[in-house]
């Protein structure tokens, strides 16, 4: 495979928002809204909207329940989004690798 391949970098796990989202699912397994909303960082409504395409990609796992009267949901990191994840960062690791140090000035 081409190092430079652009086309090899998903698009879907590309953008920066469901890159954090994905990026901190790999790492606490799953989370609640509003900490995963904290931890990377944006609005509810952007969140949401990220939510729901990693979700018809079937990234993430939404489970949504009652928890003392209010509603709570859970976000988790499916085994088809973490090998997504997985392999945006190993192109992306082939691309940086391929990349000349940076030279002295």
């Amino acid at each position: 495979m081409k190092p430079f391949n652009a086309d090899a970098l998903e698009d879907l796990v590309h953008a920066r928002a469901r890159l954090a989202i994905l990026a901190y699912l790999s790492t606490a397994g799953q989370a609640d809204f509003t900490d995963l909303r904290d931890q990377v960082g944006i609005t509810d409504g952007n969140l949401s909207l990220h939510l729901k395409k990693l979700n018809e990609a079937g990234y993430v796992a939404i489970r949504k329940k009652i928890v003392s009267n209010r509603s709570n949901t859970r976000i988790g990191l499916t085994d088809e989004g973490r090998n997504a994840f997985y392999n945006y960062l190993d192109q992306l690791k082939r691309m940086l690798d391929a990349v000349p140090e940076k030279p002295e000035l």
